[in-house]
């Protein structure tokens, strides 16, 4: 049973949507409303939404080099254009693209 920090009555948990449709639980006060998540929450809501904005695309063979084609959304986001550059940073688990 989880008390609320505000007027130290009885919190019960209940269950929402974002306007995403992604689930989530939080705590609601019976008293005076206060509603909080706890950080497991939050960060079961934030995998969640990485997943939803990951984008999937196959590589293609060209010429002796490899290509990726950048989905339109992201293109129109970050205002890429044909024979624009862009700046490849090799990490730990993958890789990042900045404009350049």
């Amino acid at each position: 049973m989880k008390k609320c920090s505000e007027c130290n009555e009885v919190m019960e948990e209940l269950t929402s949507k974002t306007p995403e449709e992604v689930d989530y639980q939080y705590y609601k006060c019976t008293s005076c409303g206060e509603e909080i998540l706890n950080m497991a929450q939050l960060h079961q809501v934030a995998n969640q939404y990485r997943l939803m904005k990951s984008y999937h695309v196959k590589l293609s063979k060209w010429g002796l080099s490899l290509g990726v084609r950048i989905p339109k959304e992201l293109t129109e986001k970050y205002k890429l254009k044909a024979n624009k550059e862009l700046i490849i940073i090799p990490e730990k688990q993958g890789m990042k693209m900045i404009p350049a």
